[in-house]
């Protein structure tokens, strides 16, 4: 069996696709999360509480592993572009990652972020990164993926990167693996009348605008906008408070905006996800505003076992 941490767990949304795709062949023994509100939806659905800031912790404190999932968040990397590897990443939260597979030297590292990552600083945060996992010793495969591609309607771009410490190792990422779902399969008939726009000062302009059933419309601070191709504009860590990127639709209920729990689905989500009582909804959105596309893991997570298992 595999054992397996989970690094900026955030609500668990990396561990739920690789647990569809491995099974019963992985075990998760160490998660880690400094947001004490996602620490009680990672618990509640998942039966395991994360420890807390991973920058606190030694690295032989954590339980040793095969694979290391982490969707580190993107901070500045002050001196990137020195090339100077691993001393590069020093002063990052991807440097507690790099601290950690140096110590266990893991059979896997997989990595996801925004797709901005890859021109962050003129590409060198980029390449620095890629460059200290090899000196690590890793065989390095990344590829940005779209959602939109993996059988939900939602344009999400983000980064991914495979590492395997057995050269001989090779991997391919997925392509598209199914259609898109529709929009209604989505979105419910009725939802409680505070996510409705009736009645509120933006009102008069949505009702020009958002006119077209089963599309997904944009709020994007000052106009709406028709979001092409029928899918969901990314969903953000702001749409709780009615920040740049809220998607708007036209339900039989009305204009309204997309519930937490909608927007649990367009993640992937399994439908046995749920959030503990009396969260707020800005805690919501922005929990799973910050996870990922299950599905898409899954898929990834599916030809890393093929990979693993060709050897």
């Amino acid at each position: 069996m595999l054992k397996v941490i989970d690094l900026f767990a955030g609500i668990g949304g990396i561990r739920l696709g690789f647990q569809e795709a491995f099974g019963n062949e992985i075990e998760f023994v160490f998660a880690s999360e400094w947001d004490k509100f996602a620490q009680n939806t990672y618990s509640l659905n998942h039966n395991d509480t994360p420890h807390g800031d991973i920058t606190t912790i030694k690295e032989g404190d954590i339980p040793n592993h095969n694979i290391i999932l982490a969707g580190f968040p993107c901070q500045s990397f002050s001196i990137a572009g020195k090339r100077k590897g691993f001393e590069d990443t020093r002063g990052t939260l991807f440097f507690d990652v790099i601290r950690i597979a140096k110590y266990h030297k893991p059979k896997v590292i997989f990595l996801e972020n925004v797709k901005g990552l890859i021109g962050h600083d003129k590409g060198n945060t980029f390449t620095v990164i890629l460059e200290t996992l090899e000196e690590l010793g890793y065989k390095v495969f990344h590829k940005v993926l779209n959602s939109k591609d993996f059988g939900v309607p939602q344009n999400r771009e983000r980064i991914y990167i495979v590492c395997f410490l057995d050269k001989n190792i090779e991997f391919e990422f997925p392509t598209c693996v199914q259609p898109v779902a529709k929009v209604q399969d989505f979105i419910k008939d009725r939802v409680p009348p505070k996510y409705e726009y009736i009645g509120k000062t933006i009102y008069p302009k949505l009702e020009f605008e958002v006119t077209k059933p089963n599309t997904f419309y944009q709020w994007r601070r000052k106009y709406v906008r028709e979001n092409m191709g029928g899918v969901c504009p990314t969903l953000t860590a702001n749409m709780g408070t009615g920040g740049h990127n809220v998607p708007i639709i036209l339900s039989k209920q009305g204009i309204r905006k997309l519930t937490p729990m909608e927007c649990v689905g367009l993640q992937g989500f399994p439908k046995s996800f749920t959030y503990p009582v009396g969260m707020s909804d800005a805690q919501k959105y922005k929990q799973i505003g910050n996870s990922v596309t299950v599905l898409v893991i899954k898929e990834i997570a599916l030809d890393i076992r093929k990979s693993l298992l060709s050897k």
